[in-house]
């Protein structure tokens, strides 16, 4: 029998490596069909997950229910494993280059538990070779095992978006790819267990890791573009929403807006492209500028209303700043990689004073994170309110709302849009 047919039979199990926003639902689907361990390095969080608590807050208790789990933060727990799915975080470091030392250490821990005949997944994000220069000797130097002869190791990218209820693991199509042909097709069918949107079969790991890692980076490019013409469009007082509604208006006019662009996928994975792409001797010029743009956007909005407090009169060592949200998208908790903050540090370089309020973020993690906290409520007149992130929450406030908390000549901006043709009275600014 081979692996497919003997996870089916829980005759197997498989073991996800990693419980985040990512490994946790993948995880809880298998568990649904076969025996499936999970692991994670943390034993606060695994503690949470044997009390149907997820940490990510994106799943709720029942999501646990009927699920073949057992979850464990002991590596000899993982020797009862016969298919690995390694789904950690890579990061980028303050030089803002690849950071895959938690995928390394997670190839250790897998390393150590590995037998011949067992398949590793990997679906963290990473630069195309990745996968078969970097953590496939891990795997072969701490199991003593040889790749292809002994294991197989394949490549599947997650796709799942954080906050996103319709677009969920099941309902995304799925790419996946193996070392050889053999590898390929149990890696796929495995995964179609319980991806019902199906599974595109990549042609090798390279193909599967490059396909992820520009689906992120054309985003990145055209917000860069969009966000650019927003700056322009500025000087010229001219709206940026009333332009691209205009141009929409034909058919092939790509839909992107302006915005802060930060997050763990799309404000992180153009890095490792541009990484790869430097040691080959090239330098990725319309990523690298797109990125450059994107990440300016933060400050670049501070400094514009730092511009408008002044312009209203007020000095801004006595101006009062309220940022409304500091998560880095709407309606999640995950603050890694957060564009608002700088905003928040281009605000008080200026010397005023800014609170900030969030109802999904968590104040000590934010004070750990970036120093600064939340404010358990608003309280008294602000000279600018900055709608920073479309909670739910907040796209349910009107004018009045913000009428009761600004100075009479007290800025509203809105980075979203979400207030357009909405404010009568007040001094509105959107990017």
């Amino acid at each position: 029998m081979k692996i497919y047919d003997k996870l089916i039979a829980k005759e197997e199990k498989i073991a996800v490596v990693g419980l985040g926003y990512v490994g946790l639902p993948i995880a809880l689907e298998f568990a649904k069909i076969t025996n499936v361990i999970g692991f994670d390095i943390n034993p606060e969080r695994v503690s949470m997950m044997k009390n149907k608590i997820d940490p990510s807050n994106e799943l709720v208790s029942t999501d646990f229910d009927n699920c073949s789990i057992e979850f464990t933060h002991k590596i000899e727990d993982l020797k009862k494993a016969k298919f690995f799915i390694v789904a950690v975080p890579t990061p980028i470091d303050l030089s803002k280059e690849p950071n895959i030392k938690p995928l390394l250490s997670a190839s250790e821990t897998v390393g150590k538990v590995l037998k011949k005949g067992d398949y590793v997944v990997y679906e963290s994000t990473v630069y195309p070779g990745c996968t078969e220069e970097d953590c496939i000797p891990v795997l072969e130097k701490l199991s003593g095992l040889k790749f292809v002869k002994d294991f197989k190791v394949g490549y599947s990218p997650e796709r799942i978006n954080p906050g996103d209820k319709v677009h969920t693991l099941s309902s995304i199509v799925k790419v996946s790819s193996g070392c050889d042909e053999e590898s390929s097709e149990e890696i796929a069918k495995t995964y179609e267990l319980v991806v019902s949107a199906g599974v595109h079969r990549a042609s090798s790991i390279k193909v599967a890791e490059a396909a992820k890692i520009i689906e992120n980076t054309q985003r990145d490019v055209n917000i860069a573009l969009i966000n650019e013409l927003s700056v322009i469009f500025n000087r010229m007082n001219i709206n940026t929403y009333e332009v691209l509604e205009a141009a929409g208006t034909k058919w092939n006019f790509l839909n992107f807006r302006p915005g802060l662009v930060g997050g763990h996928c799309i404000g992180v994975d153009p890095y490792y492209l541009t990484h790869k792409a430097k040691e080959l001797g090239y330098h990725a010029q319309i990523i690298n500028s797109g990125r450059a743009v994107n990440d300016s956007m933060g400050a670049y909005v501070g400094r514009t209303v730092a511009k408008k407090i002044i312009a209203s009169g007020t000095p801004m060592q006595e101006a009062r700043v309220l940022v409304m949200g500091a998560t880095f998208k709407e309606d999640v908790s995950d603050i890694r990689n957060s564009k608002v903050v700088d905003v928040i540090n281009e605000l008080k370089s200026f010397s005023c004073h800014v609170e900030v309020v969030d109802p999904h973020a968590n104040s000590d993690e934010l004070m750990e994170e970036y120093g600064f906290d939340l404010v358990a409520k608003t309280s008294g007149i602000y000279h600018s309110v900055i709608v920073a992130v479309n909670h739910q929450e907040y796209t349910l406030l009107d004018e009045n709302y913000f009428v009761s908390i600004l100075s009479e000549k007290g800025v509203l901006v809105d980075l979203k849009g979400i207030f357009r043709n909405k404010i009568q009275k007040l001094n509105y600014w959107t990017l």
